[in-house]
């Protein structure tokens, strides 16, 4: 580019942000009635998922509303399914009842486990019997450690206070 082409395009971008108005950022609230929105029936290849709604949002933005076990996943805009808001889990946190067989009680443990399509494996084990934050933390281990823990390369660890694990 030449020095008068980017000098152009310098006046053309101070243009354009004196033209934006000085008015402060508004926040809309909407109300999100499941009634008025278009009903999917369930995928019989999901037996966790209870349907689907398809609505219009605050000037039409699409919002797309699913269910499935148990919980509600809601995204927003054109490409709402495909969007991480859509609620592709990426980790589960499943509580064991574990029994040492040696007549003490069993204690609670939650492990965390790794989804994807390729790797599935253990990431994290949190004592619920010795920890009264277990589940604090193992949320904090599915968000923080599952995304990019390596099924072949890294080893499951044990949060917070190990109890007799």
């Amino acid at each position: 580019m030449t020095r008068k082409m980017l000098r152009n395009l310098s006046l053309l971008a101070a243009v354009t942000l004196l033209a934006i108005p000085a008015e402060a950022e508004e926040s809309v609230y909407t109300s999100l009635a499941l009634e008025s929105c278009k009903f999917v029936p369930p995928s019989p290849d999901d037996p966790l998922q209870s349907g689907l709604w398809l609505c219009s949002g605050h000037s039409g933005i699409p919002v797309r509303v699913a269910e499935g076990d148990l919980r509600f996943f809601v995204s927003y805009g054109p490409n709402a399914a495909f969007e991480r808001a859509a609620g592709l889990p990426f980790a589960t946190i499943l509580r064991y009842f574990a029994d040492y067989g040696d007549g003490g009680p069993p204690e609670q443990v939650l492990v965390v486990t790794r989804l994807g399509e390729e790797e599935v494996c253990h990431v994290a084990y949190v004592n619920a019997s010795a920890n009264p934050d277990a589940n604090l933390l193992a949320r904090q281990a599915a968000d923080l450690i599952a995304r990019n823990f390596l099924c072949d390369f890294h080893l499951p660890v044990i949060i917070g206070n190990r109890g007799r694990l």
